[in-house]
């Protein structure tokens, strides 16, 4: 499928979802010459009540170099599986929700974000919300979610009749 993309975002949390949802973004980018933003949001909400809302900088400094670390070794398989070079990675600090629908898209001018349906189990998606469903809600451009595996299966079989 081609189209006018030429900036796809793929948000990334670590989960089998995330990661299929980029492997099949960059055959899509790729397919379309687009550039492709690989994002991992760093939640402060999972902060705000520790410390007084005072987290040590060695914490952040942490976080921030075991996230590049992950991003650069997903990049490079991403890249060595698809043959797609014009990818770049992101870290933001801030609600992953906002920061996938609304600021990141803003900023980096995204016209499609493809993002994995979920990674959460029914109650953390019953207590918090799907970060996928909000996104699909309140994005102002197209989204495009990601509800198989890179072999096109699902991740919860249907149930048999």
């Amino acid at each position: 499928m081609e189209s006018n993309y030429k900036t796809i975002l793929v948000p990334v949390d670590g989960s089998n979802q995330s990661e299929d949802a980029l492997a099949k973004g960059a055959q899509f980018a790729k397919n379309n010459g687009a550039h492709l933003d690989v994002l991992h949001v760093l939640s402060t909400q999972q902060y705000g009540y520790n410390y007084g809302g005072m987290v040590d900088g060695d914490v952040i400094n942490n976080l921030v170099e075991d996230t590049t670390d992950y991003l650069n070794k997903l990049v490079d398989k991403i890249k060595k599986e698809s043959g797609l070079d014009d990818i770049s990675i992101h870290i933001r600090f801030g609600n992953p929700k906002t920061v996938i629908s609304m600021e990141f898209p803003r900023d980096h001018k995204s016209d499609l974000i493809i993002i994995g349906a979920t990674g959460m189990s029914r109650l953390q998606r019953v207590l918090e919300g799907s970060v996928s469903s909000f996104v699909d809600r309140n994005a102002k451009c197209d989204v495009m979610v990601i509800r198989t595996n890179t072999e096109n299966k699902p991740y919860v079989p249907f149930p048999k009749d």
